[in-house]
């Protein structure tokens, strides 16, 4: 049985403010995450993953069963290296052989290492190490998708909802569709969860590609769900409007119009408003009538200002990326090409707000401020919030969180002296 062992490059920063509490290969793609996907497809006996050093405490709790910036470990058999930025498709992972390396241009999208390779474990010199042993092996260029930046999922997303309807397990029964639901296209592209309730009068329209609806989800009257989506595990749909593209994680409440869009899990847009081409970290709760904007008047590429550096995507639709536990209230308006980071909150002042919203900051009156008590209140909303979903801020999150704040500190001095210099 085979060892793998997922690793995060440099390249992480890139991936901010969508990746601050979680390793890149935790990011949702399709209807699972990277990691999800290959330990459900592959026999493997036993995991590890090389990740940043500040995710270590939480992502262990998250998984007793890994083995995490263990050089020790991996030196012991031998061990494939996934990069966690590789969208690896988990049927080719088997053909890999011991030995080889596959690279995408100059990036290693993995390495199959033997027995006794020594790593040090730090992730500072963990590309070079790999980089240097990848040379002694037998090496091949892939042309598989290897994520860039955060705007990459949105069109790796389409496949990855595609392959994983056809290759997911429907040996156990499936909820009978009454004759109140609406199936547009081929039944057969719907699959819906003996434990899923859907009301009278919801439309799923599959003509351009499957619909998934897992455990325990919930569909209320008058949603209308188009294929290729997925609706996560205990997910509620409230008169939305889902249109193709979608992945809604767990626990999730969406009402509106959504499209091209990823929730991760447990977040909240109840309320009507428009999302597109964006990505939704947990515990984010969207206020009535929220909406971005996800396309240009004169239809120009969009730029994203990641980590307030701003960088063309190359796409002419992309919405917004926002960060775990930030808020809105009624009526915030995203610009095109938005990038809000970790517990944020968003008052709007009845325009569009900025582009660039730092981390652990809030627009308040029409401004960019930092919070006023540092990372207090909300650490307190987010006990709050998350208990009202039976679930716990580890002590190992607050101080992740808290690293964050410090890490992200000269991002915020640099967004407020912009402010500053452009009033």
């Amino acid at each position: 049985m085979r060892r793998i062992a997922l690793f995060e490059d440099q390249a992480t920063d890139q991936f901010s403010p969508i990746a601050l509490l979680r390793p890149v290969f935790e990011l949702l793609c399709g209807h699972y995450s990277l990691r999800e996907r290959l330990l459900r497809t592959l026999k493997v006996s036993e995991w590890g993953a090389f990740i940043r050093p500040e995710l270590q405490n939480v992502y262990q709790a998250e998984h007793p069963d890994a083995h995490l910036n263990n050089a020790d470990w991996s030196s012991q058999q031998p061990t494939l290296f996934i990069n966690g930025r590789w969208l690896v498709n988990p049927h080719d992972v088997v053909e890999i052989k011991p030995g080889t390396a596959g690279w995408a241009g100059d990036v290693l999208a993995y390495v199959y290492l033997p027995a006794g390779a020594r790593l040090s474990g730090s992730h500072a010199s963990l590309d070079e190490e790999l980089t240097v042993l990848a040379k002694d092996c037998k090496s091949f260029e892939i042309d598989s998708c290897v994520l860039n930046f955060p705007w990459d999922l949105f069109s790796a997303n389409l496949k990855w909802l595609n392959y994983d309807f056809l290759n997911r397990d429907k040996s156990h029964i499936a909820s009978k569709i009454t004759p109140q639901v609406a199936i547009v296209g081929d039944s057969k592209n719907v699959y819906i969860d003996s434990t899923a309730t859907l009301d009278p009068y919801v439309v799923i329209d599959v003509s351009n590609g499957p619909v998934w609806i897992d455990a325990g989800a919930k569909i209320q009257a008058f949603t209308r769900l188009e294929g290729p989506c997925y609706i996560g595990q205990k997910t509620q749909l409230f008169r939305a409007n889902v249109r193709e593209g979608c992945s809604i994680g767990p626990v999730c409440r969406v009402g509106g119009e959504i499209e091209e869009s990823l929730f991760h899990g447990y977040a909240n847009k109840y309320h009507d408003g428009f999302l597109g081409h964006s990505y939704v970290c947990p515990w984010v709760n969207l206020g009535a009538l929220t909406t971005n904007s996800d396309l240009k008047n004169d239809y120009s590429s969009v730029k994203v200002p990641l980590s307030g550096i701003s960088l063309d995507t190359g796409s002419t639709k992309i919405g917004c990326f926002i960060g775990d536990h930030t808020k809105t209230a009624l009526c915030s308006l995203f610009n095109t090409g938005s990038s809000i980071g970790v517990m944020c909150l968003i008052l709007p002042g009845g325009e569009l707000l900025p582009k660039h919203v730092p981390s652990f900051s809030r627009v308040w009156h029409g401004r960019l401020e930092q919070l006023p008590d540092g990372t207090s209140s909300a650490m307190h909303t987010a006990r709050y919030a998350m208990g009202r979903r039976e679930q716990v801020l580890s002590p190992h999150m607050e101080q992740l969180l808290n690293f964050v704040f410090e890490k992200t500190q000269a991002e915020r001095t640099r967004a407020f002296a912009r402010q500053l210099s452009s009033s």
